[in-house]
């Protein structure tokens, strides 16, 4: 996929969640991303990253390979990966 800006909707569980949207959110603001992360009443965390290519990507390993301090990841999902012609959103928020 070529560079540029990109949309990546995402979902994850965890066996144990400790602050995983503290850290999401942390994690986001660090690599300069915007986007969102909350957590669902399935037990899961939802959300949405966007921006260059090889930040979205770096988020996706570290969503799904790191995550918070003390959480077990059990699955990552990122589904419709998109990519788009300008930022829809600001900054790197929590949503409840």
């Amino acid at each position: 996929m070529s560079a540029g800006l990109w949309k990546c909707p995402l979902e994850e569980e965890y066996n144990y969640e400790y602050y995983v949207r503290v850290y999401a959110e942390r994690k986001g603001l660090d690599l300069g991303l915007v986007g969102w992360v909350k957590n669902t009443s399935k037990g899961t965390v939802v959300g949405q990253v966007q921006g260059p290519r090889n930040l979205v990507n770096e988020m996706k390993v570290w969503l799904s390979k790191e995550g918070s301090p003390f959480c077990r990841i059990s699955r990552a999902d990122f589904k419709n990966e998109r990519k788009i012609p300008k930022l829809e959103l600001f900054g790197f928020s929590t949503r409840f």
